[in-house]
Formats: C-alpha cells, sequence, structure tokens
C-alpha cells in the first residue's frame, strides 16, 4: 500500500507540468462537450496512445524502434514498459490541436466580451477538421520531441532514445510519419466520441457558456509550445528553438489572418445551422450582429 501511494504521489509531483495542462485540458474539454464525451476520450485516448507506444518500443511500428529507460519506475507510474503521462499527454495533445483545426475552419462570432466559433455538427465531423488537427498534432510534436530527447538536461530526465540517431536533432523521420498517423487515429475517434456519445441529451452534463470559453483549446495548444520553447532555451538549444518559432510563424499567421477575416461574416443559414445544432451556446441567444 505504501509502494502504491508513493508512486501515485509521484507521478503526479515529477510531472507537475503535464497534470497542469491535463486539467486545461478538462476544463476546456468539459465545458466544451461535456463530461461524458471528454471522460470517454480521456480513456480512449489514452488507450490509443499506449497501445501506438506499446507497438513501437516491441516492433518499431508505428514511430520507428525507440526504448524507455526506466530509471523512475519506483517513483512514478509505468504501465509494461510505457511511462504512464506519456501516453496520457496525448490526450490533451489532440484535444487543444483538434480546437485549433475548429477555430481555422469554423465560422466566428464576436462582440465586445466574447468570442464563439459557430460549429457545426458537420463542421465537428468534417475531413478538414480531421487533417487540420491531426497536422497540428504533429506540429506539436516536432516542437516537443527534440527537447524532450534532451531530457537529461532538465527536469524531465533522461526517459527515452532512440536506437539510432535522427536527422532532426536526433529524432528520426519515421517518429513524425508515426505521429501523423496516430493523430489521425485520435482525432477520428474524438470525431466519433462527439457525434455517437450523449447524442440524444438536449443539453450534456458540464457544458457551459462563459467569455471566450472557444479559445479555451487553442490557449492550451499555445501554452504547451510557449512551455517547451522555454525549456529548450534554457538549456541553450537555440538553433533547436529558432527552428521551431520559425516553423510556426506561417501556421500563426495564416490562422490570425483567418481569423481577423472571418469575424462576423457568418451567413444566416450558418448562424441558423449553428443554433440549430447546439441551441445551448450563447451565439444563439446573445451579441447580435
Amino acid at each position: 500500500m505504501d509502494d502504491f501511494v508513493r508512486i501515485a504521489v509521484g507521478t503526479i509531483t515529477m510531472r507537475p507540468y503535464v497534470f497542469a495542462f491535463l486539467a486545461v485540458y478538462l476544463v476546456a474539454a468539459v465545458t466544451h462537450l461535456g463530461w461524458k464525451k471528454t471522460l470517454t476520450f480521456t480513456v480512449a485516448g489514452y488507450l490509443i496512445a499506449f497501445v501506438s507506444e506499446y507497438s513501437s518500443i516491441n516492433t518499431g511500428i508505428p514511430y520507428g524502434w525507440y526504448f524507455y529507460i526506466d530509471t523512475t519506475k519506483t517513483q512514478e507510474l509505468w504501465i509494461a514498459g510505457v511511462p504512464f503521462f506519456d501516453s496520457l499527454s496525448y490526450v490533451f495533445l489532440t484535444y487543444c490541436s483538434y480546437t485549433v483545426a475548429l477555430l481555422t475552419v469554423s465560422p466566428i462570432k464576436t462582440w465586445r466580451w466574447n468570442l464563439v466559433t459557430l460549429e457545426t455538427r458537420s463542421i465537428r465531423r468534417s475531413f478538414a477538421v480531421l487533417l487540420l488537427g491531426a497536422f497540428y498534432q504533429v506540429f506539436l510534436d516536432i516542437v516537443i520531441d527534440p527537447v524532450a530527447l534532451q531530457g537529461n538536461r532538465w527536469f524531465l530526465g533522461q526517459i527515452y532514445g532512440y536506437r539510432e540517431v535522427g536527422g532532426h536533432f536526433g529524432v528520426p523521420l519515421s517518429n513524425y510519419i508515426g505521429w501523423f498517423i496516430v493523430s489521425l487515429v485520435l482525432v477520428f475517434a474524438l470525431q466519433r466520441i462527439d457525434a455517437r456519445v450523449a447524442r440524444n441529451t438536449e443539453k450534456p452534463a458540464g457544458i457551459a457558456n462563459f467569455p471566450f470559453r472557444s479559445l479555451l483549446g487553442p490557449l492550451l495548444y499555445l501554452s504547451v509550445l510557449v512551455f517547451n520553447y522555454a525549456v529548450t532555451i534554457s538549456i541553450g538549444e537555440t538553433l533547436m528553438a529558432m527552428t521551431g518559432i520559425f516553423m510556426f510563424t506561417l501556421p500563426v499567421v495564416i490562422v490570425t489572418v483567418l481569423l481577423v477575416r472571418r469575424a462576423n461574416r457568418y451567413s444566416r443559414e450558418e448562424l441558423a445551422e449553428h443554433v440549430r445544432d447546439y441551441p445551448y451556446v450563447t451565439a444563439g441567444n446573445g451579441g447580435k450582429k
């Protein structure tokens, strides 16, 4: 019992930043999708991520051959050779990438103290959101993985490595190909869960309206980026940090321009479809155009 408590406490205290991101994810996702969908995806997303990692360390598929170094196995939770926190991270990375995709393609309604993405069921389930969400998640990993590989130089610790040194700051191309495939599966799973769980509920439990709620997921995405940039710079990897920043310059500019250009330029049909699909969102009864 003492060992269980020690490992449970260590799992959180050794990775407080992971659980801080997870807490923000829960607030954002529950108020956006409701409790049932959020908890269902949290479990399903974790299982998908775990299977992908377990498969890769044993077969090389889908990320290529890599290995975990279980130096913290007596201090935090590991499951079948995979750190619990690592697979759990996929869940909030997928959700925030999905919300950035929604922000990119949805009509936008703004007024003085609010901004709402005029999402519809068809937008949430669309191929555009699936593809963009997967790419946004891979872009996150392109920033995260190189600095995580340098974990011995910061508080992450050296927990993994690749059998062969890759061309992107030690990370092989196969890793990013695998991330794209798994990200597609994860975003698709989130779309299916959103479509099928609690679909006959008038207003799913947990959904809430407050100013700029639609930006919580994208802000989580930005926070993950800033955190990893800060760590990268703090360990003296300036080129690595600048490469990541430059890579995101164009996507950030594109999303910002689209956001400004589409604000309050929705059609009556688009607003009507949004209100029909999600009548409990403030866009349907406040901030008139």
